[in-house]
């Protein structure tokens, strides 16, 4: 199946399981949408594929960046749940206050859709991502099917407790799990899921470990990062895995400069979610989890999503 192919069988699947029945954009006139950090370009897609489905609906869209402070996003929603929103989509900013949010509008009677992160304790009414663990097992199946099937790797986590760093972990682990010939010999969690973090964390966790021979960064900012840190050390042959898709590294991907990503579904995920909460706001129920695909890209076919990004 061909990039074109899957990606609008992937459409029409959701299409399918999401498409309003007896709901109409005539019944939600204004949604908010809190996003943990706009300068994350994943974060950044999703918004405009809110913003741009929406605006076709005629829908009015109030957006607000927590810059990941999650005393800032519990602020920023308090004030957003005045502003008479009939729906309302939540990209928490961390674990620590994730379902604050979700609580204050539950009380308000507004529905809530949870994208990318959800609360245990505090669920929104709906949670929509990519199918992590899935995508984070096949990219690592895929840079250990590249190492041999064995070798010494490194694991630079995302956000700790967020639920893409616990997803990407757990499909990890399983692609580890079935190579004994792989040895997971350090792992570290950043912060802010950056390039920066990734240079840094790479670069010591490398001279504790010159022997590494495999990397899955569980973002492309951390996997652009570790590439770098991999280079400045002077290591070879270190393959790295990254996750997300970015815009911003598709084309680097492209030229080889590391090897393997999970391109997610960013602009359908934000048209998902407008679909959900319009389908909420008319009574609806909905799945608690809605999973969409990624898809695995390498240098071989990284160009088709630069083209044609999901």
């Amino acid at each position: 199946m061909n990039f074109k192919t899957a990606l609008l069988a992937a459409a029409a699947l959701a299409t399918t399981a999401l498409s309003p029945l007896g709901a109409s954009a005539e019944e939600v006139k204004k949604i908010g949408l809190a996003v943990s950090n706009l300068q994350a370009d994943y974060f950044n897609q999703i918004k405009i594929g809110v913003e741009s489905y929406a605006k076709e609906k005629g829908i009015e869209v109030i957006t607000v960046d927590a810059k990941n402070d999650s005393a800032t996003q519990v602020s920023q929603v308090q004030d957003l749940l005045t502003q008479d929103i009939d729906a309302f989509i939540y990209i928490p900013a961390g674990a620590a206050a994730a379902a604050v949010p979700t609580r204050l509008a539950k009380e308000a009677g507004i529905p809530v859709v949870n994208v990318d992160r959800n609360a245990d304790d505090a669920p929104g009414d709906t949670f929509i991502a990519t199918d992590n663990a899935t995508s984070a097992y096949e990219v690592c199946k895929h840079i250990i099917g590249l190492a041999g099937g064995k070798g010494q790797m490194l694991m630079v986590h995302g956000q700790k407790g967020t639920t893409p760093e616990v997803e990407r972990t757990k499909g990890c682990m399983k692609a580890i799990g079935e190579n004994p010939g792989v040895e997971l010999v350090a792992e570290q969690w950043s912060e802010q899921w950056s390039q920066a973090e990734g240079l840094n964390i790479t670069q010591n966790l490398l001279q504790a470990h010159p022997e590494t021979k495999l990397i899955f960064a569980q973002a492309d900012g951390l996997a652009l990062g570790a590439a770098q840190a991999v280079k400045v050390s002077g290591a070879e042959g270190v393959i790295v895995g990254g996750f997300d898709g970015d815009t911003t590294a598709l084309p680097i991907l492209a030229e080889g400069g590391f090897a393997a990503t999970a391109t997610q579904q960013v602009r359908g995920i934000g048209r998902l979610a407008v679909d959900s909460a319009i389908k909420l706001a008319a009574g609806e129920t909905l799945p608690a989890e809605q999973l969409l695909p990624g898809f695995l890209t390498t240098p071989e076919n990284a160009a088709q999503f630069v083209a044609e990004h999901p």
